[in-house]
């Protein structure tokens, strides 16, 4: 078992995580300055958390 695939494979899944909560507090957002940073903060971090997820597991060789 590869250990760098199963950590991207967990970053992706918590990317995801943040992007469908962000995703929520957006529906249900009335527009006030703490809504905002909330989106601000759980839509970078959920962004952060897939790509490095995706890279890594691009990157890393398969070796059996």
């Amino acid at each position: 078992m590869n250990l760098k695939r199963f950590f991207g494979g967990l970053l992706i899944i918590l990317g995801i995580v943040g992007l469908i909560y962000t995703a929520v507090i957006f529906a249900g957002t009335s527009g006030e300055t703490r809504d905002v940073k909330s989106l601000i903060i759980y839509g970078i971090l959920g962004i952060v958390f897939f790509m490095s997820g995706i890279s890594l597991v691009r990157t890393t060789k398969d070796e059996s």
